[in-house]
């Protein structure tokens, strides 16, 4: 068992009680990657993440440090209020520190405590969106890396699939329309250079242009990333890891089903880990290293069922800001009233 405490008494994490953010703010330190998932090994190193309220000053003049990054000791402290925009969102790296297993959080305020009661507030169907999206460009660095080339036909699929994602995400941002106002579908291309392409079908009547514009922005910027993305991954992966690229790509959608079907944030997987290890042990791996066909068939089997809990999740669209505001008045008040001094 790792003594936590007594690694954090070493020089090189003295800035947990220098950082003028920091010190006696901090209201939740705990792991983060493999050892918060339950997949570390001999060679895992200790990932910290945490939470911290703005001081006093800042929270009564609107400033937020946002978070301290330390990369010698690859740890994370979001600001409270930063880590709550980002729980809205259910964004992956964030939800997964309300759902540790109780001794891997080693502080914990009563602050710290009373969000993780309250992880509840922030699931929703934004989910769908953040972790297939984050799953989706995993699966395309996977596959760009690897000797299984993606065509271009793929790559639209992909596309076309991560654009699906997001759109979960347009209801809260964007005016209200019809469901068939916009499909989009995958044809045969009449340009020389692409084999297919997403084509679309608009009907819009009396839509506001601005909210029409910024939709089509989002998809915009999700086509470019993936013409990026393939610049990029001949630097972002090694042979060594690909299993553990590979584990993380189904850790992702094991922990939406937890939050789309249970409404549970469970980082530790338990049930998985002998699973999940194996894949990281290289399972699925082939003579030459790369991934099998079996192991690509068990992520279209997951993809498929993140497809399916789009409709049939109890899960709100968005969360209930009202009751989130609520929790970010009274830890925000807090702080505020122990330094405030009386008249």
């Amino acid at each position: 068992m790792i003594d936590m405490q007594k690694i954090l008494k070493q020089k090189e994490y003295s800035f947990l009680n220098n950082n003028n953010n920091l010190g006696d703010n901090i209201i939740l330190l705990g792991f983060g990657g493999s050892y918060a998932y339950g997949t570390n090994n001999e060679d895992s190193d200790i990932d910290i993440r945490g939470i911290a309220t703005n001081t006093s000053r800042n929270i009564l003049t609107g400033r937020d440090f946002e978070q301290v990054v330390d990369v010698r000791t690859d740890t994370t402290i979001y600001s409270f209020d930063k880590i709550v925009k980002l729980l809205c969102s259910c964004n992956p790296n964030t939800v997964e520190i309300l759902g540790l297993k109780p001794e891997h959080y080693f502080l914990l305020t009563d602050v710290g405590k009373k969000l993780i009661d309250n992880s509840h507030l922030f699931l929703s169907k934004k989910a769908i969106y953040s972790f297939g999206c984050y799953a989706s460009n995993q699966l395309r660095r996977l596959e760009n890396f690897t000797a299984r080339n993606t065509s271009q036909s793929q790559l639209e699929k992909h596309i076309l699939k991560s654009i699906e994602h997001a759109s979960v995400d347009f209801k809260s941002r964007y005016f209200d329309m019809p469901e068939d106002s916009i499909k989009l579908y995958i044809d045969e291309s009449p340009r020389d250079d692409y084999e297919t392409e997403i084509f679309c079908d608009v009907t819009l009547k009396h839509y506001p242009l601005r909210d029409h514009k910024g939709m089509l922005n989002d998809m915009g910027t999700i086509i470019r990333q993936y013409a990026k993305m393939g610049k990029r991954n001949e630097k972002a992966m090694v042979h060594n890891k690909l299993g553990k690229h590979m584990m993380h790509l189904v850790r992702l959608y094991l922990m939406a089903f937890d939050i789309l079907e249970k409404g549970e944030i469970n980082t530790y997987r338990e049930k998985d880990h002998d699973f999940l290890m194996d894949v990281r042990n290289g399972k699925y791996l082939d003579d030459n290293q790369q991934p099998t066909k079996e192991f690509y068939e068990i992520v279209d089997e997951l993809e498929a069922k993140l497809d399916k809990l789009k409709d049939t999740t109890d899960l709100p669209d968005t969360p209930d800001m009202d009751k989130v505001m609520d929790l970010v008045e009274e830890a925000n008040g807090d702080v505020v009233n122990k330094n405030v001094l009386p008249y």
